[in-house]
């Protein structure tokens, strides 16, 4: 479903991911594991247009996307939920929903990320600046999920997030893998978070591919070393 070759990518003459290979088929978890600053942010920005790379290529559905803009790859069904939320502080809890719309072909917020998330329901009118943190987080992954992906990135989603909301969107995760199409990638640091929803697991440090493997397969002591300061 998303193939990267030879992905090289950076800001100016600096580049941080490298010579990175990696495949999600339909209705894959991937996860993508390392310290901070090894590139998995950049890796995501990358797939989602944001930075363009100097080298290699992005192929989503069997067709080259390299040098679509962001808005092209969102209408094909990519949703993205970055690093720090960065949802409209000054828009409510629903207008957030609707900038999400944009990205699809959907005409109306679905019901479903009211399941997931019923405090959105409740919290509809509120300003999304006055929400916590976790309530931002599902705010951010609910307006990723209004569009109907059919392929969600997801950056660190559970960084500095208390835990029954961790365990929210843990569930989230699980129930999109088993009820739906859409393919995932995950940035994650939690190993015991990634095991229980991953189908394969990717390790990057200095902006390569250093370690790969089935979830299932994973030796954790192996992981762990690339991951420790």
């Amino acid at each position: 479903m998303l193939k990267l070759a030879d992905l090289e990518a950076g800001y100016g003459e600096s580049m941080v991911i490298r010579n990175i290979d990696l495949e999600v088929k339909e209705n894959q978890v991937v996860c993508i594991m390392g310290r901070n600053g090894v590139g998995k942010t950049t890796l995501l920005k990358t797939i989602m247009g944001i930075i363009s790379p100097k080298k290699g290529e992005v192929n989503y559905q069997g067709n080259d996307i390299t040098k679509k803009r962001p808005s092209f790859r969102a209408k094909q069904g990519i949703g993205y939920v970055p690093q720090g939320r960065e949802i409209f502080p000054k828009l409510t809890v629903y207008e957030n929903l609707l900038i999400g719309l944009e990205a699809g072909n959907e005409k109306e917020v679905n019901e479903k990320v009211y399941e997931y998330f019923p405090i959105l329901k409740e919290f509809r009118n509120r300003n999304g600046g006055d929400l916590s943190g976790g309530q931002q987080q599902q705010l951010a992954i609910a307006r990723a999920l209004v569009s109907n992906p059919s392929f969600l990135l997801l950056d660190e989603p559970t960084e500095g997030i208390q835990p029954n909301i961790v365990q929210d969107i843990q569930g989230v995760i699980k129930d999109i893998k088993e009820n739906s199409q859409t393919s995932m990638i995950l940035v994650e640091q939690d190993l015991e978070f990634v095991k229980s929803v991953a189908d394969y697991v990717y390790v990057v440090d200095h902006g390569s591919i250093v370690y790969e493997k089935a979830a299932h397969e994973i030796d954790d002591e192996e992981v762990y070393q690339y991951l420790s300061v």
